[in-house]
């Protein structure tokens, strides 16, 4: 009998989900599903840099069942690259986790209470390093630098 697949714990769920090449019409576009799990493979491994056996530490997963997601993630991103498909970030099995010390009523909005959001956070200026805290809601991708006019990212 296969043993239940567990639950992976994922720290951040992106605001953007849909990736689409520029210049193609939906109507004439394939996607590629990349799940929510994969994506945070993605996100510990390259982005955050960690070492495998801390990433699934942190997933609550085997360091091999890691391996394998990030794996079946990077062939998910690499074949939408080379071929002109769209990414789409949904599904998988896992739970949305809470960053320690924000209590209740943090992170509540799309997620209905998942944790969806994300913690309070920053958003950065790429140009000029301008910092601001985040504004409910808002994407930091919408909001432009005081300082610059330059739209912001966010920055933690």
């Amino acid at each position: 009998m296969v043993r239940p697949k567990r639950f992976r714990r994922v720290w951040f769920q992106p605001n953007i989900t849909y990736f689409k090449p520029a210049g193609i019409r939906m109507i004439n576009l394939d996607e590629t599903t990349l799940t929510v799990d994969e994506f945070e493979a993605v996100r510990l491994k390259d982005y955050e840099n960690l070492e495998q056996e801390k990433a699934a530490k942190k997933m609550n997963i085997s360091q091999p069942t890691f391996h394998r997601l990030i794996l079946e993630a990077r062939k998910k991103i690499a074949d939408a690259l080379t071929n002109g498909k769209a990414i789409r970030i949904e599904g998988g099995k896992f739970k949305m986790m809470q960053q320690r010390g924000l209590g209740k009523g943090h992170g509540r909005g799309r997620g209905q209470g998942m944790g969806w959001g994300g913690p309070a956070s920053i958003c950065k200026c790429p140009k000029c390093g301008h910092e601001q805290q985040k504004q409910r809601g808002v994407p930091c991708t919408e909001m432009k630098c005081p300082e610059c006019n330059t739209l912001m990212v966010r920055g933690d």
